[in-house]
Formats: structure tokens, C-alpha cells, sequence
């Protein structure tokens, strides 16, 4: 208790006088419960530091930007009536998290993040996200059973989508790349894949990363991505490992086989085009996001503050 306090106090303590100076107000985030309850720590912290707390801002779910990576509100969640369910499959070494953001505010949408296969069970589409290593994630599937969910979700019908690592994970061999352990392979540094795509990757020691924009258009999809036909895509890919395809008639990038649908770029759930194409409605500009930022931090601050600071 009052962990917080002793925070900011600390910090303005430990800042030599020049920065100290430029100090004019202290403000709380995140805030759950009762600001009224806080007292009389504000007054106590001006008390020692001449410095008020101008702002006590609430915890906000819903305020439309990205979350911290590695921390994100994990609450199934919907606006409105629930007419698709999305599950998004949180191995621990989960990345590029934010490209999830947009979901969560779809009308009509429920996001799920699923650690457990009765989370899979009631999804319209499992996504297989990216991964900051993944063979180890792959493994920590398997070991909870969540591959045969995927395989059975995927062979009734059910939409899957792999993304990035999650691309890889769906395919039916990767070979070497730290931390791998064989899956009923006899060759050691080969891992099993979850078999749904004609793939092979490769993780060559001493590679670069790559790093890079993406943009291009979806070829000819068919059943439930159909949708995405012709559809331009901006996103950008972030990864180790090679990709290749074992079917000449599936070149990629894009694979589909049914079902099953893989690509190695990120921002698709990002890009108001293809949120548009796959579930029908649109999605808020990121200016009216800054709108509302402002217009929540206007109602919670201290009258006159900021215009203070702006025209001391």
C-alpha cells in the first residue's frame, strides 16, 4: 500500500535540482477504485515535494492503442452480439501482440485468449500468432493437447490462421532453430509441424533476421477466406527461418489449403481492408483514438492545468 507514492516520491528525490525543477505536477495511471480513497497521501506527497497531483486517471480498457507488449487484457470480450468468436493462442513466448489490438473493438466480435483447449472449442477461427521461439511453443502445444484441437477445428471446417511463427507451426517439418526437440522424428534437429500446410521451415544458425514492409494484394482464395480476394494488404514480416513449399502448386506467400490459411506478414488484423473484407464492419480511425485520449485525460485532470503548463 501506497507503493505508488513512495514511487514518485523516490524518483523526484533521486533527480538532480535542474530536472527536479521542471516538475509541475504528478499524475496516477492505471488507477483502480475510489480516487477520494487515496487520501492523504497527494497531500502528504506535496507536503514533502511542493509538487501537486494534478490527475488521478482511471484504469481504461477500451481506449483503442496498443498494450504494452507481454501485457494485455486477457478478458474474453464483445461488443454487442457475438456473432464470430476469435480465439488467439497465447504460447509464453507470444509476439507482436498489438496487431491483435483492433479485435476486441469489432462489433460483433468476441476475442478470446486462449490457453486451454475448452478456450479452442468455441472459436469460429484459432489464431496461431507469432512467436519469439517457435519450436519450444510448438512443443508447449503439444504437451497440452491444443495440436489435436487445432487439427480437429480444422478438418470439421473451422478457419485457422497462422501468422508469422504461427505459419511455420502449421507447416509439416522445421528443421534446426534453438531450444527444438524431435517429435516422432528419427532425424535430431527436425520437429514435426502440425501438418495442415505443405511447408518446410529452415532456422540456419548465423542468419539475419528479416525485417522488412510488406505490401501486395491476396490472390484467388476460396471457402472462408474468400473474402480476402483481391483485397490489398500493408503489414511487415519480423522473423527467423525460411519458408518453403513441398506443393509446386502452392508457391505461397500466401498458402491456403481448405480451411487453413498461413502468411508469414503481420498487420492483418491491423489494416481496415481486410478487417472489413473477413468480418464486415469498420474499424476506428487512429486520429478519432487520439480524440479520445484527449477528450478522457481533459475530463480527468486537475481545471486549468494543462493550459498552465502550456502558457505558465
Amino acid at each position: 500500500r501506497g507503493g505508488a507514492f513512495a514511487h514518485l516520491y523516490g524518483t523526484w528525490a533521486l533527480m538532480p535540482e535542474p530536472s527536479r525543477a521542471l516538475i509541475r505536477g504528478f499524475v496516477l495511471n492505471k488507477f483502480r477504485g475510489d480516487p477520494t480513497l487515496l487520501a492523504p497521501a497527494p497531500q502528504m506527497l506535496q507536503d514533502h515535494t511542493g509538487i501537486p497531483t494534478v490527475a488521478t486517471l482511471p484504469l481504461w480498457w477500451d481506449h483503442g492503442l496498443p498494450e504494452e507488449d507481454g501485457v494485455f487484457d486477457d478478458r474474453s470480450r464483445v461488443t454487442g452480439v457475438a456473432s464470430k468468436t476469435v480465439a488467439v493462442v497465447v504460447y509464453p513466448r507470444i509476439s507482436n501482440l498489438d496487431e491483435f489490438q483492433l479485435l476486441g473493438q469489432l462489433p460483433g466480435v468476441k476475442l478470446i485468449w486462449a490457453r486451454g483447449a475448452a478456450e479452442l472449442a468455441e472459436a469460429d477461427l484459432i489464431v496461431l500468432p507469432g512467436s519469439k521461439n517457435t519450436v519450444s511453443d510448438l512443443e508447449w502445444l503439444r504437451a497440452r493437447g491444443l495440436d489435436q484441437v487445432i487439427r480437429t477445428h480444422a478438418m470439421a471446417g473451422g478457419a485457422v490462421l497462422g501468422i508469422c511463427g504461427g505459419l511455420q507451426m502449421l507447416g509439416r517439418q522445421l528443421v534446426g532453430g534453438e531450444g527444438e526437440r524431435p517429435s516422432g522424428d528419427s532425424h535430431v534437429g527436425i520437429t514435426q509441424g502440425l501438418g495442415l500446410l505443405p511447408l518446410r521451415t529452415t532456422f540456419e544458425p548465423h542468419t539475419d533476421k528479416i525485417v522488412t514492409h510488406t505490401t501486395g494484394t491476396f490472390a484467388t482464395l476460396t471457402g472462408v477466406w474468400s473474402g480476402l480476394a483481391g483485397v490489398e494488404l500493408t503489414g511487415y514480416e519480423i522473423h527467423l527461418g525460411r519458408t518453403e513449399t513441398l506443393d509446386p502448386l502452392l508457391p505461397g506467400p500466401v498458402w491456403q489449403v481448405g480451411s487453413v490459411l498461413g502468411i508469414a506478414v503481420h498487420g492483418l488484423f491491423e489494416d481496415a481492408r481486410t478487417l472489413r473484407a473477413l468480418f464486415g464492419v469498420d474499424v476506428p480511425e487512429l486520429d478519432s483514438v487520439f480524440d479520445g485520449l484527449a477528450d478522457f485525460v481533459d475530463e480527468h485532470f486537475e481545471v486549468g492545468v494543462l493550459d498552465r503548463l502550456i502558457d505558465p
